[in-house]
């Protein structure tokens, strides 16, 4: 009698069950910035922070959890994700001010945050207006412009350890550091507690009006971009750095270093994963060599390579 091979089972066959929704084989492409990437094994959109704490409570130890926002400072490699990606949606998207004080879910845009603020005559969050993200990966980064970073405006975060235990810490505990913050990578923050102070509504909206104005004039808002790709060295500006090595303009594949701003990469159509993070290498080669200076990216880089045409391998 022939012998029956044994199938390895699917992924999403091993996962518990949830109130949120698992997808396989999900385009990740459309939900980035840059427009590129592999899929996500399988794709999992938790119904709220208690779906997402049993999901963690219950999944199989060897299943690997990526978690993702809008994907606004993400690059995700040509070859994909393996295991589940966590996409934060609606269920982790409700803002609530009381007094000066403004409740978000780590899914939350920074925007709405700011606009929330501004309605309320809350001060102080205009700076999350030029800020293209959620809360929670400002969270992670400890995300600033214009003057101002998340740690200047934390009262508290809410995340969920890898076993979907729920941990409440205050500012003092997130250990934040300049564009990072000291939670371990694989906690999972779910909400956050803003202060702000009293304001004039007009006044807050006319800041408002003009961060949105510099970022237009200075940045390449309306291309498929990542946002700022290199985090600033202590005392200097990573775009001057890249300017004196040369990079201006520079290229590979369908990627090309922003003429408007040469701390920001661009899909001009046809890039892949691969040609973005090549490019990036290159402008820390070049940088290195002219200047000394090690710059560390502030794109997040996840997933794994394409395949190798030739031999099936990964590409690395």
């Amino acid at each position: 009698m022939m012998a029956v091979e044994a199938r390895t089972p699917r992924l999403i066959d091993r996962l518990p069950p949830a109130r949120g929704r698992y997808s396989e084989n999900a385009s990740l492409a459309r939900m980035t910035w840059f427009r590129v990437g592999g899929p996500a094994e399988v794709m999992f959109r938790p119904a709220d922070a208690d779906d997402l704490s049993q999901f963690l409570a219950e999944k199989p130890d060897d299943v690997p959890v990526t978690v993702i926002g809008v994907g606004s400072n993400l690059l995700v490699r040509d070859g994909g994700i393996p295991g589940v990606v966590v996409r934060l949606g609606r269920g982790f998207a409700g803002i609530e001010a009381t007094g000066v004080e403004v409740r978000a879910g780590a899914g939350a845009l920074d925007i709405k945050v700011a606009t929330l603020a501004m309605g309320e005559g809350i001060a102080g969050l205009e700076f999350l207006r030029g800020i293209p993200g959620t809360i929670g990966g400002a969270l992670r980064m400890n995300a600033g412009a214009y003057g101002s970073e998340i740690k200047d405006v934390i009262l508290s975060a809410r995340a969920l350890d890898p076993e979907g235990a729920v941990h409440d810490m205050g500012a003092d505990g997130l250990g934040f550091g300049y564009r990072r913050c000291a939670m371990p990578e694989d906690w999972i923050f779910v909400s956050a507690l803003l202060r702000g102070r009293p304001g004039d509504g007009d006044e807050i909206a006319r800041r408002m009006e003009d961060i949105q104005e510099q970022r237009q004039t200075t940045q390449p808002v309306r291309t498929s971009t990542g946002g700022s790709t290199f985090a600033n060295p202590p005392g200097m500006e990573a775009w001057r750095l890249i300017e004196e090595a040369g990079c201006r303009g520079l290229s590979r594949g369908g990627a090309v270093v922003s003429d408007k701003h040469c701390n920001f990469l661009v899909n001009t159509g046809g890039a892949t994963a691969a040609d973005l993070e090549g490019l990036g290498d290159e402008i820390r080669r070049r940088v290195l060599e002219s200047s000394g200076v090690n710059l560390e990216w502030e794109i997040r880089r996840i997933g794994v390579p394409a395949p190798s045409p030739a031999t099936g391998e990964d590409g690395s």
